[in-house]
């Protein structure tokens, strides 16, 4: 080994780059943590990983497509500021 490194082009951080991942520390009421950690026993996967899906459907649920009437609302509001 030697005496000294130079550490003068180091970057702080990980070597690598996360895989679309990151850690976050959160607290969560007990009674979700017991549910998600019973499914996850019943069904053989990490209750982590059901916390993660469950997140995800909600989004993709919340995140709803504009529909027609909303659309033509939009447009006729637009359109009155613009003429």
């Amino acid at each position: 080994m030697r005496k000294e490194y130079d550490f003068s082009e180091g970057k702080r951080g990980p070597i690598l780059k996360s895989s679309g991942k990151t850690r976050v520390t959160m607290y969560l009421d007990n009674h979700v943590i017991e549910a998600f950690r019973a499914k996850g026993d019943s069904t053989g996967r990490g209750y982590q990983t059901l916390i993660n899906e469950a997140l995800g459907e909600h989004i993709a649920r919340a995140a709803k497509p504009v529909d027609a009437r909303t659309l033509r609302r939009i447009l006729r509001e637009e359109l009155k500021k613009a003429g």
